[in-house]
């Protein structure tokens, strides 16, 4: 196998952040979109929940398929199938398309995480965890970089547009990945489709790394999701009432997320990753605080955001770190498996956020964050391993007695 250099790791990740900004361009351009398919203000949350059904139903459908089927040509089919799926959002006249158009759209943009997993598959063992790190910050500068590009160009152009662009890089980007992919046959423990399905039901119960990690993914993207699909609308209303294009800006903020991500790689690589996810927990958990005065102070919130995508992201990388450590010739199963979660995750925090918004405004979406929060740390910490627990408590009883 060639050696997975740092140039085809930053190909990866470039086309992981265009896949996947697709999911989290609408964000931004709730309220735009609402009026012009009359969608009322108290629904446009479920925007965002389709997206991330589909996304969901992709990860348990599609996913898998990265463990039976060349991926090179997988990973270009998906991209092209995407490209019809974002035409058909931006022509779509009304709502019943269009919500059929974006849940597509979601379906199709797990080819970002058959594109993880394949970096994970090529990449040496020594340095997986870096490789991974490397490849999800383009999707963390993706999903932040969509709500500031969709932001700018609908202002420019109309909310269509963003949809007509993203259909054009799409396209280039399945050109360019069928000429540079290296090709590399899955190792097929399974050769049939109904077979595949199961087995990611069987990895369940098989492996409990899996089963831990996909609920912290749970709680860590419902939090994620209860701040973003929420955010437009008191940053739209006064005393901001500023334009998509500078909502669309705050995604900037996250950039700092990317840096977590790559970090958290390599302190995975070297053994640290139950220590990385506690304190980025934590973290996750603080950030709440600021962002509850985000009606009233811009500092708070750009700390708040600085802070939660952080922590998400370190914990995500740390996530799927361990994971591909376990059963190699199942990673797109495994992946499936721990993103399936995540994708729940993300979609009832949306739909919660813009509800508990309509009814009690923002601060108690950020109490609803919070509690989310809080019930992912208290989860991990009650997962931590056995040995974990007893060093912990023998630190303890040494500190009681001096």
């Amino acid at each position: 196998m060639e050696k997975f250099t740092r140039s085809t790791a930053l190909l990866f990740a470039i086309a992981c952040g265009l896949a996947v900004a697709n999911v989290y361009y609408a964000q931004p351009l709730l309220n735009t979109m609402g009026s012009d398919l009359h969608i009322p203000s108290r629904s446009l949350g479920i925007i965002v929940t389709i997206t991330q059904t589909g996304y969901a139903l992709g990860l348990l459908l599609l996913l898998p398929l990265g463990d039976l089927f060349n991926r090179r040509k997988l990973i270009v089919t998906q991209l092209l199938l995407a490209v019809a799926a974002l035409l058909t959002v931006a022509w779509s006249p009304a709502k019943l398309p269009f919500l059929a158009g974006i849940a597509t759209v979601g379906l199709l943009a797990v080819v970002t995480q058959t594109l993880v997993a394949y970096a994970a598959t090529l990449a040496a063992p020594a340095e997986r965890g870096r490789i991974v790190g490397l490849v999800t910050s383009g999707v963390v500068l993706g999903i932040l970089l969509a709500r500031t590009v969709s932001g700018t160009l609908a202002d420019i152009a109309g909310w269509r547009a963003v949809y007509f662009f993203s259909a054009a890089l799409m396209l280039l980007t399945a050109g360019i990945l069928y000429r540079v992919l290296p090709v590399h046959d899955p190792q097929k423990t399974i050769t049939t489709y109904p077979q595949l399905l199961l087995s990611v039901f069987r990895l369940f119960l098989q492996e409990p790394v899996l089963r831990v990690r996909a609920i912290i993914a749970f709680f860590i993207f419902a939090a994620f999701s209860v701040l973003w699909s929420s955010l437009v609308l008191p940053l739209s209303a006064p005393p901001y009432s500023f334009p998509a294009s500078v909502i669309g800006m705050f995604g900037l903020i996250g950039v700092a997320g990317a840096l977590g991500a790559a970090r958290a790689g390599k302190l995975a690589d070297r053994g640290h990753g139950q220590r990385t996810t506690g304190i980025a927990l934590l973290l996750l958990l603080i950030s709440w605080l600021p962002l509850g005065f985000a009606t009233h102070s811009l500092t708070a919130l750009i700390a708040g955001i600085i802070l939660l995508d952080l922590a998400i992201q370190a914990v995500h990388v740390t996530n799927q770190s361990m994971l591909y450590t376990i059963r190699p010739e199942s990673r797109n199963r495994m992946v499936a498996g721990y993103m399936l979660f995540y994708s729940i995750g993300s979609g009832l925090g949306s739909i919660a956020a813009t509800t508990v918004y309509a009814l009690a405004g923002w601060t108690a979406v950020c109490i609803l964050g919070a509690v989310i929060s809080a019930a992912g740390l208290l989860f991990w910490a009650c997962t931590l391993p056995r040995k974990v627990h007893a060093q912990k408590s023998n630190i303890f009883t040494v500190q009681h007695q001096n």
